[in-house]
């Protein structure tokens, strides 16, 4: 078995054609063995040299609600009230820390995503939610008339 350091982006393509061709390897078999360790290679090639952003938290709480078809209802339990979680979620507050391990042990969010720095929305955004908030509670009493 012959391989080598991925140290470069040519090594790196050496590397995934080689998984390619593995792909089929028996289990248990020598082939199996060697693309065991070049997924390795390649894993840690790539996080080295293409790593990923967290999640900002209120991305995380997006994602979680979407991936399990569920409402904000659902964040109650660990954040609080029904106006707590909207304050959150549109960010015009900040998760607390017993927020934080609430989403940890309830929801399996980690504490090293949720308690990432995030901005607010600012005045003028809050602002604009708000008006176009009450433009579409406006509209039907207006078609009423």
């Amino acid at each position: 078995m012959k391989i080598r350091p991925i140290r470069n982006e040519h090594d790196y393509r050496a590397a995934l054609q080689a998984i390619e061709h593995l792909m089929d390897a028996a289990p248990g078999s020598p082939q199996e063995e060697k693309l065991d360790v070049l997924a390795t290679l390649v894993k840690v090639y790539e996080e080295e040299r293409y790593p990923m952003d967290r999640p900002s938290p209120i991305a995380a709480l997006e994602y979680y609600l979407e991936s399990r078809g569920l409402t904000y209802k659902a964040l109650e339990p660990f954040i609080g009230p029904p106006n707590r979680v909207s304050e959150i979620m549109h960010r015009r507050r900040r998760l607390t820390l017993a927020m934080v391990r609430r989403l940890e042990t309830g929801a399996g969010i980690p504490a090293s995503v949720l308690i990432q720095p995030y901005p607010l929305a600012t005045r003028a955004e809050r602002g604009k939610r708000g008006a176009a908030k009450n433009a579409k509670q406006a509209t039907p009493k207006a078609a009423a008339r």
